[in-house]
């Protein structure tokens, strides 16, 4: 696998998925944050975003959330178990393919809304003068991964 093709198909449906260390530090290192923000500030605003209203009624939407917010941190923490179980493999299989676009999909969107990305953020590239820089950055990589991620999910399963 060269350097520009580290993500790719494999012919048995799972993906080709080599990381530098420093790379699989980083996605290690947000996770580990995202996961701390669950514990120790439940009602971040960035954390909206992952567990949305159901409801535009409060009292019904509280309740909702008061019913399946634990249901949904659980499978939240074990998308990010996969992702750190498999964080040093090769190769992954579809399902946990899968399970790394989830763990990318949430790291996106709470790094995103902490950010506030816009539609327009990156429209003239990244400005290395923003104080925001070195995280646009990052959320840069985090959507270049995923994108690379899809395609080769995509692709593996015939759909690409």
């Amino acid at each position: 696998m060269d350097g520009q093709h580290r993500i790719e198909p494999a012919p048995d449906g799972g993906v080709r998925f080599f990381l530098p260390p420093a790379e699989r530090e980083l996605l290690l290192q947000l996770r580990a944050e995202l996961l701390s923000l669950l514990t120790s500030a439940p009602d971040d605003p960035s954390l909206e975003r992952l567990f949305p209203p159901a409801y535009d009624d409060r009292k019904r939407d509280s309740e909702y959330q008061r019913l399946m917010r634990d249901e949904l941190e659980t499978g939240l923490r074990e998308t990010f178990d996969v992702m750190e179980a498999t964080a040093g493999r090769e190769k992954l299989t579809a399902a946990e393919a899968e399970a790394w676009l989830r763990a990318l999909t949430d790291l996106r969107l709470v790094l995103g809304t902490r950010l506030d990305v816009r539609e327009d953020t990156f429209a003239g590239g990244l400005d290395l003068n923003d104080p925001r820089a070195p995280e646009l950055a990052v959320y840069g990589y985090l959507s270049w991964l995923q994108e690379a991620l899809v395609e080769a999910v995509s692709s593996a399963s015939g759909f690409g």
